[in-house]
């Protein structure tokens, strides 16, 4: 192979991005470039799926939208399931940012929680057709996409913990959390197959989120 096309393979090489790795063997941190192609593909994969929910994702037109090689994108992402599931963790991320701007004002854990819970769903109501794609993603999930099942999880938890203002939770209080996110997960699936009208998510997440209060380590006078 003449030493001009060994050059451009390897330009090619470096800027599709970084390869695939196990969660024991995490990938090298994205430079400022990969980053931003990360970012584009995200951006592209929302709006499609505002457009057309679920179906509208397609992994060529992704690539196009983005201006990345489809090699490039299947990099990053080997599948629609794992790019919608890493849509969703980019979107709870912002969500959180816009959150902690403005902290729930309830009196107890359980308020704080229950209404961190509902401005986030009804961030997502405001797009179902993309709520919808990327619940769906969660429910199709196999294991090879459990980094970003795991990573859409630990920023829902992030979400509930700020909401009290918990930096050390005891183990119950995780398990409250746990708990409220399957709940907070359910009432999307139910509220989005028109099952559940607002009211119902609003009454079975303030239920649940008392658990919040329940799970509250007591002060020796209430023991």
């Amino acid at each position: 192979m003449p030493a001009e096309a060994h050059r451009d393979k390897a330009t090619k090489a470096a800027d599709a991005g970084p390869p695939r790795t196990s969660s024991a063997s995490p990938a090298s941190p994205l430079t400022e470039r990969q980053e931003a192609r990360r970012r584009r593909i995200l951006h592209a994969c929302a709006q499609l799926a505002c457009r057309g929910g679920f179906d509208a994702v397609q992994m060529r037109e992704v690539a196009e939208s983005s201006q990345v090689a489809l090699g490039t994108l299947y990099r990053y992402f080997p599948s629609k399931i794992h790019l919608l599931v890493a849509t969703m963790q980019d979107q709870l991320e912002h969500m959180h940012g816009t959150l902690r701007k403005k902290p729930p004002a309830g009196e107890t854990a359980s308020e704080r929680v229950a209404e961190t819970l509902m401005r986030a769903f009804r961030a997502l109501q405001r797009e179902p057709q993309l709520a919808d794609a990327m619940v769906r993603a969660l429910t199709f999930a196999d294991r090879s996409v459990s980094p970003e099942v795991d990573q859409v999880s630990r920023q829902t938890t992030m979400i509930i913990l700020d909401a009290v203002e918990l930096t050390d939770p005891t183990p119950e209080q995780l398990s409250a959390v746990r708990v409220i996110e399957h709940t907070w997960h359910s009432t999307l699936i139910t509220w989005l197959s028109g099952r559940a009208s607002i009211a119902q998510v609003k009454v079975d997440i303030e239920t649940v989120c008392r658990l919040m209060d329940l799970t509250a380590p007591q002060t020796p006078e209430h023991r």
